[in-house]
C-alpha cells in the first residue's frame, strides 16, 4: 500500500475533479481558492483542504448551487457513473442552510453569457 491509500482524506480540488464538477483539475482549484466552497458550512479558500467521508459540501457551479454529502473518496478520475457513486446529493432542509440559486424564472436571472466562438470550456 502507498501513502495515498492509507489516507482517509482527500485534496478537495482533486475530489471535485473525480467527482466531474467541473472539467479541468485548475478549475476545480480555482473555484476552491476562490473562498465559495463550504466544507461543513466552513468557507474554505484553500484546494489542498482535506476532505472526509461525511464531510458536507457546498459548491457554486454556473448551473446552481449544489449541496452535496461525500460517501467515498476517489482514487482516480473514472467515467460519470463511478463519479456518481462519490457523492450524495442534499436538500437544502436536511442540513439547515438555504439554497439560492438563480433560475430563469427568477428576477435575478441575467441570463446566459454569450461568446462569439464557443471553445472547450464552455460546459
Amino acid at each position: 500500500m502507498t501513502a495515498a491509500e492509507e489516507r482517509d482524506w482527500q485534496r478537495l480540488d482533486t475530489w471535485l475533479w473525480c467527482a466531474r464538477f467541473l472539467r479541468l483539475r485548475s478549475d476545480c482549484a480555482r473555484l476552491a481558492a476562490g473562498g465559495l466552497v463550504r466544507i461543513n458550512r466552513q468557507p474554505t479558500d484553500k484546494p489542498h483542504a482535506r476532505l472526509r467521508v461525511g464531510d458536507v459540501l457546498t459548491v457554486p457551479l454556473p448551473r446552481g448551487v449544489l449541496v452535496v454529502r461525500v460517501l467515498a473518496l476517489a482514487r482516480r478520475r473514472g467515467p460519470a457513473a463511478q463519479a456518481r457513486l462519490l457523492f450524495q446529493e442534499i436538500a437544502a432542509g436536511q442540513t439547515g442552510e438555504a439554497l439560492t440559486c438563480a433560475s430563469p424564472q427568477s428576477p435575478a436571472y441575467a441570463g446566459p453569457e454569450s461568446r462569439a466562438i464557443p471553445n472547450d470550456r464552455d460546459p
